[in-house]
C-alpha cells in the first residue's frame, strides 16, 4: 500500500470514512438475510436496511424513503433516469441537456440522438455559466426532459438549478439533475425543490463504490429500467446491495453534519491554494474563478506545458490529482468542458483538477503550494513551444 499519500483526487472518488466502515461491517458477517424473506432473520435487515434509506432522505431533503431508489452507481441512476422518462413520454422525443455534463449524462443523450430524438446541446460562457435564455427558448411541446448537472465534476461551478427548474416546470417538463458533485459539499433540500429526479453516488461522499441512488419525486412518471423482483418499490429490480446501502446511509449522517465545514474549512484551504499557486506561477488561471463553484473544487490551466506531465510530476511526489473527469482521464482529446467554455488552446491543454475533502490538511495544501510551481518551471524549460514563445 502506497503510504503518505497528499490525495487531491476526491472529485473522481473518496476515501470511505471510517465510520462508515464500521456501519457497514456487521451486515458483512452477522447480518446477511436477504431484507425480501419473510423470516425475522431477514425482517430485521429490512428495518435496518429502511433506517439507512431515512439518513439518505435527510441529506437531500426527500419526503419519503419510497422517493430514494437505490441503485449501484450515477451512471445507472442517470441512464434510468433517461430511459424511465423518455418510455413514460413516447410522444415527445426531444431533450434538453448541457455540452459540459459529465460522459454518464453526455454519451447517454448522444445515444438517444443516435435513436431518433432531438437533442439541444446548451452551451456556456468563459466561466462555464449557462445561457438562462437559450434553454427558455430550447423547451418547445414536445420536450420530454431536461437533464442538467447540479455542479460541474472538472470546474465545480454550480448552475443555478432552481431558477432552471422553475422554467422547466412551467412547460410542465420532466426536470433531471445529475447531483453527483453536490451532494454533501453543499445543502440541497428537494422537498421544496423543482426537481423531479435525482442522481447521487455513495463514492463521491465517503461512501463505499457500488452504491448510488436515483431520487424520484413523489408523483412523477417513471417507467422502471431494471426489470426483475419487486425491490424498490418495482422501480428498480435486484437483491440490494445491503452493506453499501448502510455505509451510504451513515455516510449521508456524516455529510449533513460536516457541510458547513465544506463550505468553511474546505473553501479557505481551497483558496489558499489556488491564490498561491496563481501568484507564484505565471500565465496560470483558474477556470470558472469569476462565478459559483463547489468549495472543494479547483481546475487550474498552465500555459505551454502539458496537463498528463504534470499529473506524472506530481504523482511522484506522492500528490495525487488528475486532468478532469476520471471516466475521460488518459484520453488524449482535451477536456470537453474547457473546450465549451472556450479556454484558450495553449492553455486547455495544461489543466489540472485538485479536488479536495473534510480530510484534507493544510500541511497538504502546503505541500502542493511548494511542489507545484516548480513542476510547471521544470516542464516549461523542456516545452519547445513555452521557448518559442519567450
Amino acid at each position: 500500500m502506497i503510504k503518505n499519500v497528499i490525495y487531491l483526487d476526491n472529485n473522481a472518488t473518496t476515501r470511505v470514512a471510517p465510520e462508515v466502515v464500521e456501519a457497514m461491517k456487521p451486515f458483512l458477517t452477522d447480518y446477511y438475510g436477504n431484507p425480501s424473506s419473510m423470516h425475522t432473520f431477514g425482517g430485521q435487515v429490512r428495518k435496518l436496511l429502511n433506517q439507512a434509506k431515512e439518513q439518505i432522505a435527510d441529506l437531500i431533503g426527500a419526503r419519503s424513503i419510497e422517493e430514494i431508489i437505490i441503485t449501484a452507481n450515477a451512471t445507472e441512476s442517470n441512464n434510468a433516469a433517461f430511459w424511465g422518462t423518455l418510455e413514460s413520454y413516447p410522444e415527445k422525443r426531444h431533450i434538453i441537456t448541457t455540452k459540459v455534463e459529465h460522459p454518464s449524462v453526455l454519451n447517454v443523450a448522444q445515444f438517444w440522438e443516435r435513436k431518433g430524438y432531438r437533442v439541444s446541446w446548451l452551451g456556456v460562457d468563459s466561466q462555464g455559466r449557462l445561457d438562462i435564455d437559450e434553454l427558455r427558448a430550447a423547451i418547445t411541446p414536445h420536450t420530454a426532459l431536461v437533464s442538467i448537472m447540479y455542479a460541474n465534476n472538472e470546474t465545480g461551478v454550480v448552475f443555478p438549478i432552481e431558477e432552471i427548474g422553475k422554467i422547466v416546470k412551467a412547460h410542465g417538463v420532466v426536470f433531471h439533475v445529475d447531483g453527483v458533485q453536490a451532494i454533501g459539499k453543499i445543502p440541497i433540500n428537494l422537498e421544496n425543490s423543482t426537481i423531479d429526479l435525482l442522481s447521487l453516488s455513495g463514492h463521491k461522499l465517503h461512501a463505499p463504490k457500488g452504491v448510488g441512488v436515483l431520487y424520484i419525486r413523489r408523483g412523477t412518471r417513471f417507467q422502471p429500467y431494471m426489470i426483475g423482483g419487486h425491490q424498490e418499490y418495482t422501480r428498480r429490480a435486484g437483491t440490494e446491495n445491503v452493506p453499501g446501502i448502510i455505509g451510504l446511509g451513515k455516510a449521508c449522517e456524516l455529510a449533513k453534519k460536516s457541510i458547513k465545514e465544506e463550505t468553511s474549512r474546505v473553501k479557505y484551504l481551497r483558496d489558499k491554494l489556488e491564490q498561491a499557486i496563481l501568484m507564484k506561477v505565471p500565465d496560470s488561471r483558474v477556470n470558472g474563478a469569476e462565478t459559483e463553484r463547489l468549495p472543494n473544487t479547483s481546475s487550474i490551466s498552465f500555459e505551454g506545458v502539458e496537463g498528463e506531465s504534470i499529473l506524472l510530476m506530481l504523482d511522484r511526489e506522492g500528490i495525487c490529482a488528475s486532468s478532469g473527469s476520471a471516466c475521460t482521464t488518459g484520453s488524449i482529446e482535451p477536456s470537453h468542458v474547457l473546450r465549451a467554455m472556450g479556454v484558450p488552446y495553449n492553455y486547455v491543454h495544461g489543466t489540472v483538477r485538485l479536488s479536495l475533502s473534510r480530510y484534507t490538511t493544510e500541511e497538504e495544501i502546503d505541500t502542493v503550494i511548494e511542489v507545484l510551481p516548480g513542476i510547471i518551471e521544470r516542464l516549461r524549460e523542456l516545452s519547445p513551444l513555452w521557448k518559442s514563445k519567450r
